[in-house]
């Protein structure tokens, strides 16, 4: 079942326990963002009270810079790892992604601005991502992707209750001390637990090895797009759905709490709630749609669900229709997963990276420019927190001004969606793609005639470890955390 199988890694830290696995990627996001889920309440706070004027735009703003900035350096730390392992940059991520934890009682104003600057190294999805790809056949890596994506959700379920339970109890201090301490157990698994999933073989024999710059290139996969109708759309799709969905993200449970009026515990048991609706959605609901309905139909089906919640956020004015729409929303949860799925089957096995690159790199520019264009728009319509709402929501007005625009924008992402051909097939355009393509199939500048360049780490089967996973995406760590 694995890649590295049999084989012996060599000696010392990278050892880790047993061989690598699933469950090595899975408890390391689990005690990642089981840790971030903790300071969902604490954080709103702290945002509010260290921003009282345009809380939303400066929301946005500290997202919109992470996400940006993690866009642009997750294609070199994947390019890096493909070189010096896995394991090294699991370490470095994480660190980076749970170090602005402690500052939240030293300092939110630090906190917040360490948040944005931590983008740089905040990808661990990208490492996971190529950790599982490292180990995985490819019919097993969809699954895989989704016990990930799952795991994320699953982090999310009771760690937000457990933190507003404990703020109120025995303050915010206790909450920020149980977060950094699990950050560091999940930092000591990694160091003590976590096998390599790089074999030797893989990797060049010098830790000197060059990096080519057109490896570590974030806007290499976007030029790419025009170059296929097929993944034209597929990529404009995934534009047009996901810039809502990422600023729908970084601001919701501050919406929730400061604008809807729901306490730090409703809050809590919201996320928990749509949480659990979502590991079942991609799990047992996206097996069955696609058995049943076909890849296609099953985003069209996603991409509906998305609009229906975004519109019903848009329009709420009371509590119940934000939980009505939160169960709508777990249900839209199987877009992503059905997109990769579509690349996956229908791109050549050595074009992995290719497609899925394309779809990542998007979705990364996304989590850079939705959190900012939801702050944007909060602030245009002057929904400000200027007084933290004890009253009704005031219906005179759209109350949701952000989400409505999400909703036209994922309309026209379903619209486009319908002209996607029911079983495309990249594999007859290979030919082009390679040409463009680099040996991580990253894409560059073609080679001169005559030139032979040897692919690098490629394996017997013409697979690059890792290859599908350098651009995926960040998730932002206000909204969802």
């Amino acid at each position: 079942q694995f890649v590295t199988g049999e084989e012996d890694h060599h000696q010392g830290w990278r050892n880790g326990f047993g061989s690598p696995s699933v469950y090595h990627a899975v408890i390391v996001i689990f005690l990642e963002f089981f840790a971030w889920g903790l300071l969902t309440a604490p954080t709103l706070g702290a945002l509010h009270e260290t921003f009282p004027k345009h809380t939303f735009l400066m929301n946005g703003l500290v997202q919109g810079v992470k996400g940006l900035l993690s866009f642009l350096s997750a294609p070199l730390i994947g390019a890096l790892s493909d070189v010096w392992g896995r394991k090294s940059f699991l370490l470095l991520t994480v660190f980076f992604t749970c170090a602005p934890i402690p500052l939240l009682k030293i300092s939110p104003w630090w906190y917040f601005a360490v948040i944005s600057v931590s983008g740089v190294f905040a990808v661990t999805f990208s490492v996971i991502f190529a950790y599982v790809a490292d180990i995985t056949q490819e019919h097993e890596r969809i699954m895989a992707y989704g016990m990930v994506s799952a795991t994320f959700a699953a982090s999310l379920v009771i760690s937000p209750a457990i933190g507003a339970y404990l703020s109120q109890v025995y303050g915010d201090s206790l909450v920020v001390v149980l977060a950094s301490a699990i950050a560091m157990l999940d930092i000591c698994f990694i160091l003590v637990a976590v096998p390599e999933s790089l074999p030797e073989k893989m990797r060049p024999a010098s830790w000197g090895a060059p990096i080519s710059w057109e490896q570590a290139d974030p806007f290499a996969s976007l030029r790419k797009v025009g170059q296929d109708s097929t993944v034209l759309l597929i990529c404009i799709t995934v534009f047009l759905s996901y810039l809502p969905e990422a600023g729908q993200y970084s601001s919701f449970f501050l919406y929730l709490q400061q604008i809807m009026g729901f306490s730090p515990e409703s809050v809590a048991a919201f996320i928990a709630v749509l949480g659990l609706l979502s590991i079942v959605a991609q799990t047992v609901v996206l097996s069955l749609l696609m058995r049943s309905i076909g890849n296609k139909n099953t985003i069209l089906l996603g991409l509906g669900f998305q609009i229906l919640q975004l519109a019903w956020y848009g329009f709420g004015s009371e509590p119940w229709m934000m939980w009505a729409a939160g169960a709508v929303a777990a249900m839209s949860s199987i877009t992503f997963p059905a997109v990769s799925a579509l690349i996956s089957r229908t791109a050549d096995p050595d074009q992995q990276g290719v497609g899925q690159g394309m779809i990542t790199g998007i979705r990364g520019l996304c989590n850079g420019l939705g959190p900012a264009l939801y702050g944007f728009i909060f602030y245009i319509f002057h929904v400000e927190l200027d007084q933290v709402p004890e009253k009704e929501p005031d219906s005179s007005i759209i109350p949701g001004p952000p989400f409505l625009f999400g909703a036209c924008s994922v309309l026209l992402a379903l619209l486009v969606a319908l002209f996607i051909p029911e079983h495309p097939h990249m594999g007859a355009r290979a030919g082009s793609w390679k040409k463009h393509t680099s040996p991580h199939g990253h894409p560059h500048s073609p080679h001169p005639p005559g030139e032979a360049k040897e692919p690098l780490l490629q394996d017997t089967n013409g697979h690059y470890p890792g290859q599908e996973c350098f651009r995926t995406q960040c998730v932002p760590l206000i909204g969802r955390a």
